[in-house]
């Protein structure tokens, strides 16, 4: 087996969290393998598409995506196989949808209708998204769904194994009950009304059904609501009525395909049946008597396999929001962000930490720092001397093994300088590239998002807001030093701001005119006073505040003839 990456500090790679990451789930496929690797080495992630798929639900899909590439790198066979938990039910209508979907509750994802009549069901509307954004950022994955599993009987010796061995599994689930542990997002109790301490399920017609592995989805109404009456090991008729539409039916679990097994049973199933080698959890799968723990347990005496090798991931969130869940609706999604950050940079955020480490995302002015920060990056990852693990999460984040490069601009231009450009422009792609002097086309997909920052996610009152006219009022009103300072600058004002560092020098260097000095000239006390002055009253003069974009950046944007203008004094 290709082993992890050597010491950087004796002249080989650098190690992070996804080589040893890695190097545990080849280490574990090995070791289930009798000694040797499979010929596909499984690397998998699931979720349920109960709602919009936020960006806490992305690391679920970039932790398994990262590890399988870096494993591919190695030369081994490897695939990033994702379950769509499509066959989960339906457990609320989020804020904003009709309040008649209240009827679908219980019911199949894949069952409920999507409310726009967009797409074909309620779980196909939230993959939707979450596909493109991920062919956005290079993630290719072998999806499959949980319904047409289900659906097609695949899983029909699984189920009749479980049900067989019920009472060996209900030993395990009791002893974790005890500790009364909460089920995590998209897991549930064996059975939500069955009690903590109930007896151990036993076999015959005084059976506790309450806890029994498998559970039916109603055949009158499509619901989950159901209560189990009898079952019969002989010929597995599995009886049962609903709560809801008070139906009493029979399903044959060795010939019909009605239901689906809790997940606590389900998740260890799956491992085996997938021969899945690594797969990563939030937290809260890995706490006393949550899934991976339980599933553990389970997974050899009943199904005859292993439990993958596990990473735990923390929370994300988004800067000055509660905790993310889908269920709710209204939270940022992977699409979300990619509306103003480059594929790339998205994709730093995840693997830039070890998944433990809980983080946010900010749409805010930290997306300036952001994209400066990646272009330091950029710049030392340049430097063959300079590669350490900083420099490997820029090489992970920027490329993968089947896509190659990501897009990125071919020109670099500072994010802020593009957004404060869109900002004076109203967020014109044609006059920002022409202010910054390269085409449209070299500055994407950077200069789009910067334009989408701006004018989506800034808020309205921190906008620029150019003057339409000439304040006359004022300019009439001008002290004397304004007036010479004013005078200077238009005197001088060039005909062209294609010179960027000749109409920054110039803006600075009007107050050491003012007093006698040069524009080569170091600056006094007195000078810095007047620049401080001299660029307020310009502020006040363009955008009618005491702030806003740099000087420069706001000439450019404006174009000399504008901003003759908005300067000149009447006569």
């Amino acid at each position: 087996m290709a082993r992890g990456r050597g010491n950087a500090e004796q002249g080989a790679d650098p190690v992070d969290w996804v080589t040893r990451t890695a190097d545990l789930a080849l280490r574990h496929a090995e070791t289930v393998n009798g000694g040797t690797l499979p010929d596909v080495v499984t690397c998998a992630s699931g979720i349920s598409p109960s709602g919009p798929i936020h960006l806490g639900n992305l690391r679920e899909f970039l932790t398994v995506h990262f590890v399988a590439e870096e494993i591919r790198r190695r030369g081994i066979n490897v695939r990033h196989l994702h379950s769509w938990d499509d066959y989960d039910r339906f457990r609320k209508v989020p804020a904003g949808v009709d309040a008649a979907w209240n009827e679908h509750i219980g019911r199949p994802l894949s069952a409920v209708p999507d409310p726009t009549g967009e797409f074909p069901s309620w779980a196909e509307r939230y993959k939707a998204p979450l596909r493109a954004a991920l062919a956005e950022m290079g993630c290719e994955m072998v999806e499959v769904s949980q319904t047409e599993m289900y659906a097609a009987g695949t899983y029909r010796q699984e189920i009749l194994t479980a049900i067989r061995k019920r009472s060996e599994i209900e030993t395990v689930m009791a002893r974790y009950r005890t500790k009364k542990a909460e089920p995590a997002e998209g897991e549930e109790p064996l059975d939500p009304t069955a009690e903590e301490d109930g007896d151990d399920a036993g076999h015959g017609a005084t059976e506790d059904l309450a806890r029994f592995p498998y559970k039916p989805y109603c055949r009158g109404c499509g619901r989950d609501t159901v209560t189990l009456t009898s079952y019969d090991d002989t010929t597995t008729d599995l009886a049962y009525t609903c709560d809801v539409c008070g139906g009493s039916f029979v399903t044959n679990v060795a010939t019909q395909d009605e239901g689906k097994l809790v997940w606590k049973v389900d998740w260890p199933m799956r491992w085996t049946f997938e021969g899945v080698h690594f797969e990563p959890g939030g937290v809260d799968h890995a706490s006393p008597g949550s899934s991976y723990t339980v599933g553990k347990e389970i997974v050899g005496p009943i199904f005859g396999g292993a439990a993958p090798s596990f990473v735990g991931y923390s929370f994300v969130g988004v800067a000055g929001m509660p905790k993310m869940s889908s269920s709710k609706g209204g939270v940022p999604t992977a699409a979300e962000a990619l509306r103003i950050l480059e594929a790339p940079i998205l994709r730093w955020l995840y693997v830039r930490r070890q998944p433990k480490q809980a983080f946010n995302v900010d749409f805010g002015q930290e997306v300036l720092r952001l994209y400066d920060e990646w272009d330091a990056l950029t710049k030392k990852a340049a430097i063959p001397e300079k590669r350490d693990a900083a420099v490997l999460a820029w090489e992970r984040a920027s490329s993968t093994a089947a896509a190659g490069a990501l897009p990125v601009p071919s020109v670099v231009v500072p994010f802020r300088m593009l957004s404060s450009v869109a900002d004076v422009t109203a967020g014109s792609r044609e006059i920002t590239a022409r202010t910054v002097g390269a085409t449209e086309a070299d500055l994407e997909p950077r200069l789009n998002k910067a334009a989408t920052w701006i004018t989506d996610y800034v808020d309205p009152d921190d906008r620029t807001t150019v003057r339409e006219t000439a304040d006359a009022a004022r300019l009439a009103a001008l002290s004397e030093d304004e007036e010479l300072w004013l005078r200077q600058l238009l005197d001088r004002l060039p005909d062209s701001f294609a010179d960027g560092d000749e109409v920054s020098n110039l803006i600075y260097g009007v107050p050491k005119l003012a007093r006698g000095l040069t524009l080569e000239d170091a600056p006094t006390d007195q000078v810095k006073a007047d620049q401080k002055a001299f660029f307020k009253l310009l502020y006040e003069l363009l955008v009618a505040a005491e702030r806003g974009p740099r000087l420069p950046t706001l000439f450019a944007a404006l174009g000399p003839d504008r901003v003759r203008e908005l300067l000149t004094p009447p006569s």
